[in-house]
């Protein structure tokens, strides 16, 4: 009943169901015929593995319940099927059920984890080895294929018909065409020889989804568990509509093959399709929606999967108001003389909104409380019309911008004032540089000059004679000889 030295319910609480649900409870003696106790798939609550990387507790629990699946479906052969994921591509491990388990026995505990050659990395909560033999067609397609996360080999008396006829998978039906394109390799049973790995390599290609394996069943390949189970799930019930039909026909020429370039189905649960024209956007897996209806099924039977739900199933709704029982003893029923209904009551934040809303629409109507009227400490008080009871106040329009400028005021000493207050608030203002008196709205003291008073300008004063402006051009040319002599004389 205790976790670490303190007390937790809701660990004592899951500690009893555990129990219960293993070794039974004393009332089921007295339950019906038909009730039965299952073993939870998560079972991972006391059991933590240092080896478990991220996620992997959710893969455990998903491929643990696409086993119960298979069990509930009646499509477990214990020889041949094989289920496995790959939990990390950087260390290649893989998942992979214990030999000699049964599938409705498989928790998400006692898979085992191996790397790619088969190897045990993590044993699990069971004493029990791998099939290795089994395993080797897995490792050869994650091995070709890097993209895969999950196989599935399904080996019902269906698919195994199927893959042992000449024509393959014939596109009679819905689902056959909802399977895609499907590769065919001549297994014999063994994936020990490198020739055989090439081999499978090229019959599976870079795309392919879905292998035929001659006479031994189909493998479904997935991105995730949630696609490989939707492949496998289509391929199971194409393969019964098309063993069915062959036995009804006769034969292939009697059976209408469906065209896949005009019949184009649409793969529910594909990024493109999901959400709507007038909705929000929701990218979902191929198969998931599918695939939580079938997890929410299991944990209506009790299963307790531990799947992680993307999709919520119920609509939240918003609440506006705290939803509290109203005591027997208490009754809300009030009389009114008038016949009004009063308003509902609202949210506190609400009615602070619908306060600003009304006080926003109100008209800008305002009347002046008379001296008499007002507080002492005050002139005057603006009020709203149908605030005032008194007759005395009366209401005043608004004409001029300088209605309210007291009177025999000089517009000059305003409009200094207002200057200097100006001036002083951009001098104590600190800027990036400095700034303009007009930006400002700063008026100068000293107004410009009118036309009037601006003086004629005085006559320019005369300029110094030029000596060279009366020479003749042989005086020129004679002084230029005797400077050009002088000049000689020195050198």
């Amino acid at each position: 009943m205790n976790k670490g030295g303190s007390s937790s319910n809701l660990w004592a609480l899951r500690q009893i169901a555990d129990y219960m649900a293993t070794h039974g409870s004393p009332a089921s003696e007295f339950s019906s015929k038909n009730s039965f106790m299952v073993t939870p798939i998560n079972d991972l609550h006391g059991w933590d593995p240092g080896s478990m990387v991220k996620g992997e507790r959710l893969m455990r629990c998903k491929l643990a319940s696409v086993h119960r699946l298979l069990d509930l479906f009646g499509w477990t052969q214990l020889p041949s099927t094989c289920l496995t994921m790959r939990v990390s591509k950087e260390q290649e491990h893989f998942l992979v059920l214990p030999d000699g388990l049964a599938y409705g026995e498989v928790t998400a505990s006692n898979l085992v984890k191996v790397n790619i050659l088969g190897e045990v990395v993590e044993k699990g909560s069971t004493a029990l080895g791998v099939d290795l033999s089994a395993f080797g067609l897995h490792s050869a397609v994650y091995s070709a294929r890097p993209d895969i996360r999950c196989l599935l080999h399904l080996h019902t008396p269906a698919t195994a018909a199927v893959s042992a006829m000449k024509c393959g998978l014939l596109p009679l039906s819905h689902e056959a065409l909802l399977v895609g394109d499907v590769a065919y390799y001549d297994y014999n049973g063994v994936m020990e020889e490198e020739e055989d790995r090439v081999e499978l390599q090229k019959s599976l290609g870079p795309t392919c989804k879905v292998l035929v394996l001659r006479n031994h069943g189909i493998v479904a390949l997935g991105e995730s568990v949630e696609e490989a189970f939707y492949t496998i799930y289509h391929i199971q019930t194409a393969c019964q509509i098309q063993v069915a039909a062959l036995c009804s026909a006769g034969g292939e020429q009697n059976l209408i093959m469906l065209d896949r370039s005009v019949h184009r189905p649409v793969a529910r649960g594909t990024v493109g399709w999901a959400g709507s024209t007038f909705g929000p956007m929701h990218k979902s897996r191929l198969g998931e929606h599918e695939f939580e209806a079938l997890m929410r099924t299991l944990d209506n039977l009790g299963y307790r999967t531990g799947y992680a739900y993307r999709f919520p199933v119920l609509l939240e709704r918003s609440r506006t108001r705290r939803e509290v029982e109203v005591p027997a003893t208490v009754t809300s029923f009030s009389f009114h003389d008038d016949g009004v209904q009063p308003h509902p009551r609202l949210h506190p934040h609400a009615q602070r909104q619908q306060q600003k809303t009304r006080w926003l629409n109100t008209p800008n109507v305002y009347q002046k409380v008379s001296q008499e009227q007002a507080s002492p400490g005050h002139r005057t008080t603006w009020q709203k019309s149908e605030e005032i009871t008194q007759s005395s106040g009366q209401a005043i329009k608004i004409e001029n911008p300088n209605q309210f400028v007291p009177l025999f005021t000089n517009p000059q000493e305003v409009l200094e004032t207002r200057n200097k207050i100006r001036e002083q608030n951009r001098q104590d203002m600190k800027t990036a540089g400095p700034r303009s008196q007009v930006l400002a709205s700063v008026i100068p003291d000293n107004s410009p000059p009118t036309p009037e008073s601006v003086e004629p300008p005085s006559a320019p004063e005369p300029e110094t004679p030029n000596p060279f402006s009366e020479l003749t051009d042989l005086e020129l040319e004679e002084y230029r000889k005797e400077v050009q002599r002088k000049q000689d004389g020195t050198r």
